[in-house]
């Protein structure tokens, strides 16, 4: 009789510590995810980081916030997402700028690529087209040139931001072609479109998803791609390569990270949830239609491309000799 008596007492205590438990438990898996995005809202990083979320939370069962931070090459967003202590509840859209341009262009960053972030997976990549807006005339890329070489001062390119891929695919655009060029840095793709669509500034090498639509309906020109195949959603628009611009290949991309501290179990549930979002119709289909080439992977396969895409850019940066501070 003791024995039953200590043994319900002790289940009776297990069962009002699991209760007690049960709202702190509720809250924290009803908390929404900060998704940091180090542009502003509207361009293409805008676009897949909401798209992406959007399924991502039907997975989770957790509604997930979108954060712009746009601003010093998205060292702002990744700092504060470094720093931040609530593992579990927030992550970031680290691109090409962050875990392959920066470590190069930056003397000190407020974070380390590597040993700061734990990769989840691959969202996206980009091709960039060379688009001008209504004050260039040319159509193809040598009436391109000849009209950068008319002007004693060369001409000013738009970008969404310095280090991004679209400043650093100019950059190497003007290596390659010899061709005065100056760059004009945007807090982000969407200012820097609408610039390019009121002729404040006449082009720029501009990601699919922030100029596609403008492309179709004939707000902004596309002269050529840098990726090396037409894109199936353009077949009119020849590459940088076949009008020319030998070795010329440039692409934005995307990947998603979370602090370092996250707990295991908690990267492996986002990185199934992302890999179930890429490979959904909803994002297929949002992505085909903005020339957008979905990623699916897991956290090591991004891990070894951010490291390669780190290597390849360091090596022309500093062959360059381009530096941000």
């Amino acid at each position: 009789m003791k024995q039953a008596f200590f043994l319900r007492r002790s289940l009776l205590k297990a069962a009002c510590s699991a209760f007690a438990l049960l709202p702190m438990i509720t809250l924290a898996d009803s908390k929404p995810i900060e998704w940091v995005v180090g542009y502003a809202a509207g361009g293409g990083s805008d676009v897949v980081a909401r798209t992406v979320a959007a399924q991502m939370s039907q997975s989770l069962g957790r509604s997930i916030v979108i954060n712009n931070k746009p601003g010093a090459a998205t060292n702002l967003a990744a700092g504060y997402v470094a720093k931040s202590k609530d593992t579990g509840n927030v992550m970031l859209t680290a691109d090409f700028a962050t875990l392959a341009a920066n470590p190069a262009l930056f003397s000190k960053l407020p974070y380390d690529p590597e040993k700061d972030f734990k990769p989840v997976g691959l969202l996206a990549r980009f091709p960039l087209f060379l688009v001008v807006g209504p004050n260039v005339q040319a159509k193809n890329f040598k009436e391109f040139a000849a009209w950068v070489k008319s002007n004693p001062e060369g001409a000013s390119y738009a970008s969404a931001g310095i280090g991004s891929p679209h400043h650093l695919a100019g950059e190497l655009l003007r290596e390659r072609t010899g061709l005065k060029m100056q760059h004009i840095s945007y807090r982000g793709a969407a200012p820097a479109v609408q610039d390019l669509i009121g002729g404040q500034i006449p082009f720029g090498l501009m990601d699919s998803a922030s100029v596609q639509q403008y492309i179709a309906n004939g707000k902004l020109r596309a002269i050529g791609v840098a990726s090396p195949k037409r894109l199936p959603a353009f077949p009119d628009v020849p590459t940088l390569a076949e009008q020319g611009v030998t070795d010329f290949e440039a692409y934005a991309w995307q990947g998603l990270v979370v602090p370092a501290d996250t707990p295991a179990p908690a990267v492996a549930e986002l990185a199934k949830a992302l890999q179930a979002a890429l490979t959904s119709g909803a994002v297929k289909e949002r992505f085909q239609s903005l020339s957008l080439e979905a990623m699916p992977g897991t956290p090591e396969q991004m891990a070894t491309y951010a490291r390669s895409e780190r290597e390849r850019w360091g090596k022309l940066i500093r062959a360059s000799g381009i530096k941000l501070d």
